[in-house]
This record gives structure tokens, C-alpha cells and sequence, in this order.
């Protein structure tokens, strides 16, 4: 393995599957929001949303064992076959429960009944997840694969979206182009498979091993995927469509910028695992404490940024016909810190080091705070309410996965350069929060004052010779010189 390039390759592939995350986003979803309105990708958010319990159950934790797992014995192909044939078998069988008990729900469920077409439709998502086996490329290390096959794909549906999405009962389709862009790639990654596994049986066959390790997990995807999902399951079902309209476009925002700041430490869980089973300690320690730093350096100042311009994000993004989406998303802010802080703790420490029942009560804790305050807060305040009870959700979870690597990790978070990191981002508001007094439409403004915010947030932190950015640049200026 080139521990040296690989690590480095593989992040620049991940930061490139996450910008086009960013960038079809960007291109779509204005289209989508002017034809669909809020009830319209109320709609779609919805069925997304309640699905991915479905699929949940269907994956049974494997996505994250998964990679772990396959991780520690990839050097051994027969081994590496065995344990994949394993874990797509207990994939397989899930998968058809979750079917059943999906019938059941589009059947007896009024709620469901109504739109049916459009669960079915989505629910392709639970089969094309199983025979995908991502989790295999991650372990892999395969983030160029990935990232090709996604980005073409990605292309693929924005053009049929562009081609077949033209009025507001277009939904349907659009939920259909949903699944296409997420999951229609995951056929590719089984006509591919065989360069890594065999397709012919092994024998020798044990998938009750796993069943252990992989309950473990999958109460923890149980209680990420409650208090990811559950605002707005709730708000579909205590609401309107227009509501789960308002905060889809709120969450959507968030969830391409926690992309970005969680993109490092997605490339280095197998990483980790690796290091921890080959018992190389002091670099296990050493990536998790970059890590760290990656997270406060760039999920700071997109934090402030976009609670700083949320009005002109909703607005580029949505149109103005989504106003209500401004204040949930200055809410729901914070929790880039918080998830990218998470992500490290939780992802890249606890779980390499075998103390995945940390990360589960933690997420427990966050899921029963998320839907205590749901159910107290989505009443009154909508969805103002979901943001708040999210963030809340994850604030409980950082404080619990702090408290349990506290001896560990106490001098990583002292090592942050929080004295240069707090005046770079003041400064940079500074130098940006005067565009809002012109009145330059929603894209200028957003193009101006973030050239002018990150621009001289990373100036401050060049000037005052941030260890890490200072590292990042050296390297950009060394390879525009050779």
C-alpha cells in the first residue's frame, strides 16, 4: 500500500465528488424549486426521507461495518471474497423484509396510500443499495472509481431532469431522477466487482459472525438515521408538504456543506482501521489529529458565512417563494461544527478502536433529543422547530463522544489554533457583511462577499502562519513552480 500518495489521492477525489454534489445542486434544484414549489419537493423530501427507513433496515449497519471489515482483510482476496459474499447475503435477505413491510405500510397506511407510485419509485433505492456494495470500494480505497461513476451519473439525471420535469405534478418523475442520480450507479459497481472479489461461491460461508459487530451498527444507522430523518418525517406527517418544502430546502444546503467538511475523514476510516489492526498507533493518532484541525479550518468559516447570507442562499438556490427556509437554516448552521467534530470522534476514533457502542448510546442520546423536541417544538414553530430540535440532537451527541475520548483527544482540540482561526473569520465577515447593503440580487451577493470572506479568512490565517493552511499552500505553490 503508498500510504505517502494514496491518502492524498484519495482526498482529492473525494473533495471532487463533494464539489459536484455542490455544483449539481446548484444547477438543479432553482429549476426544481420554481416548477415543483415547496409542495412539490415537500413531496419528494418526504418519500426520501421515509424510505430511508426502509433502507435502513435493509443495509442492517453494513455500509460503516462494511468498510471495516473489508478493510482489515483486503490483502487477502479469497477472505476478502468470503466476508463480501457474507455481508451481501444478510444485505439480500433484509432487503426483502423491508419490501414486505413496506407493502404492508402502502397498503394499510392512508398516508402512504396516496402517493404510493411515488414510494415505489423511490424505493428502488433499497435493492440498487444492497447490490451496490459500496462499502467494498470504500474499503478499497477506490475514490476515483467512485467518484468518476458518480459524476457521470449526476450528469445523466440532470439532463433527464431537464428533459422530463416541466410542470408541478412532475414530481413523481423527479423522485424517479432522485434515485437515478443517488443509486442507478450502484449496477456499475456490480458488473464491476469482480476486480476485487470472486463471483464464483468460496464455501466455507459464515455471515452469523458478522451478526454481532453488525447489530452493533446497526442500532447506531437506526438512531443517525431517526434524528437525520425524523424532522422531517414529523414535519410531513404533524405539517404540510409546504413545510417539509421549507426545511428540505434549509437541510439540502447543510448537507452539501457537511459533505465537504466530513470529506477527509470519509477517505481515512479505512485508513484508520488499517492502522489499528496493524497496530500503528502513532499514526493512527496522527491523521485523527489532522483531521480535527480540517474540520475547525473549513467548517468555521462556512458556519458563519451562510448564517451571515442565508436569505441570498435560500433565495439563489430556491427563489424567494421559500423565505420560510432563511431562519431554519441559520439554525441548523452550527451543526457543520458539530457533525464535522462528530465525524472524527465518532467515524474515524471510536470505531477503529472497537468502542462502536460509545457511538451508538451517543447516537441513541441524540435521537431521543431529537424527537422529544420535535414533538414539543414542530407544533408551534414548524419548521424553525426541526432546525432547532436537529441542532439540539446534535449538540448531545459531540458532548457525549467528548466526555468518552476526553484523555485522548483533550490535547488535539488544545492544539487548534483558536486564536488565529476566531479573528480569520471575524474578519472576513467584516470585510464581506457591507455587500448586504447594496442591492446586487441574490448570486452577486453571494459571489461578492464570499470572495471577500474566504478570501481574507485565508489571507489572516497565511498572514499569521496557520500551521496547517500554511502546509496546504507551500504544497499548491510548490507544484505551480515545478
Amino acid at each position: 500500500m503508498n500510504q505517502n500518495s494514496s491518502i492524498k489521492r484519495n482526498f482529492v477525489m473525494n473533495i471532487i465528488l463533494n464539489v459536484s454534489s455542490f455544483i449539481f445542486p446548484l444547477i438543479s434544484f432553482p429549476y426544481i424549486s420554481h416548477i415543483l414549489l415547496p409542495a412539490g419537493t415537500g413531496k419528494v423530501s418526504f418519500a426520501v426521507s421515509l424510505i430511508s427507513y426502509f433502507n435502513m433496515f435493509a443495509q442492517l449497519g453494513i455500509p460503516t461495518y462494511g468498510i471495516s471489515a473489508c478493510a482489515k482483510v483486503r490483502d487477502d482476496r479469497e477472505e476478502l471474497t468470503r466476508t463480501a459474499h457474507e455481508l451481501l447475503m444478510i444485505n439480500l435477505v433484509m432487503s426483502v423484509f423491508a419490501y414486505i413491510a413496506l407493502i404492508l405500510g402502502l397498503i394499510f397506511v392512508p398516508r402512504l396510500r396516496e402517493e404510493r407510485t411515488l414510494y415505489i419509485i423511490i424505493s428502488f433505492s433499497i435493492i440498487l443499495s444492497a447490490i451496490g456494495m459500496e462499502w467494498l470500494y470504500k474499503a478499497m480505497e477506490q475514490y476515483s472509481y467512485i467518484t468518476i461513476r458518480s459524476v457521470a451519473f449526476k450528469m445523466i439525471a440532470l439532463i433527464a431532469m431537464f428533459l422530463l420535469v416541466h410542470q408541478q405534478s412532475d414530481y413523481v418523475i423527479y423522485g424517479g431522477i432522485t434515485i437515478l442520480a443517488a443509486s442507478a450507479s450502484n449496477i456499475m459497481n456490480l458488473l464491476n466487482i469482480h476486480k476485487y472479489i470472486d463471483m464464483r461461491p468460496v464455501g466455507n460461508y459464515h455471515p452469523m459472525r458478522h451478526m454481532k459487530a453488525v447489530i452493533i451498527y446497526f442500532a447506531m444507522a437506526c438512531a443517525t438515521t431517526i434524528y437525520t430523518n425524523l424532522d422531517t418525517v414529523m414535519l410531513g406527517f404533524m405539517t404540510t408538504d409546504k413545510d417539509v418544502g421549507y426545511y428540505n430546502a434549509a437541510v439540502k444546503i447543510k448537507t452539501v456543506l457537511v459533505s465537504i467538511v466530513t470529506s477527509l475523514g470519509t477517505v481515512l476510516l479505512p485508513r484508520a482501521s488499517y492502522y489499528v489492526e496493524k497496530g500503528q498507533l502513532e499514526e493512527f493518532r496522527r491523521i485523527s489529529k489532522r483531521s480535527l484541525n480540517f474540520v475547525f479550518i473549513l467548517s468555521l468559516p462556512l458556519m458563519i458565512y451562510f448564517i451571515l447570507f442565508a436569505r441570498q442562499g435560500i433565495y439563489f438556490l430556491s427563489g424567494p417563494a421559500y423565505e420560510e427556509a432563511v431562519l431554519p437554516m441559520q439554525i441548523i448552521m452550527p451543526t457543520l461544527l458539530l457533525i464535522g467534530i462528530t465525524n472524527v470522534l465518532g467515524i474515524q476514533i471510536l470505531i477503529p478502536m472497537g468502542r462502536e457502542k460509545m457511538v451508538l448510546y451517543s447516537e441513541i442520546a441524540g435521537a431521543v433529543t431529537d424527537c422529544v423536541l420535535n414533538s414539543i417544538l414542530i407544533p408551534q414553530m414548524a419548521s424553525a422547530g426541526a432546525a432547532l430540535g436537529t441542532l439540539a440532537a446534535e449538540f448531545v451527541v459531540f458532548v457525549i463522544q467528548y466526555f468518552a475520548l476526553r484523555n485522548r483527544i483533550r490535547d488535539s482540540f488544545r492544539e487548534i489554533q483558536y486564536g488565529k482561526l476566531l479573528p480569520a473569520v471575524f474578519l472576513g465577515s467584516f470585510a464581506s457583511v457591507w455587500v448586504l447593503k447594496f442591492n446586487l440580487g441574490s448570486f452577486l451577493t453571494l459571489l461578492v462577499s464570499a470572495c471577500l470572506f474566504f478570501g481574507m479568512y485565508f489571507i489572516c490565517l497565511l498572514i499569521t502562519r496557520e500551521p496547517f493552511v500554511l502546509e496546504i499552500f507551500k504544497k499548491i505553490f510548490k507544484r505551480i513552480i515545478d
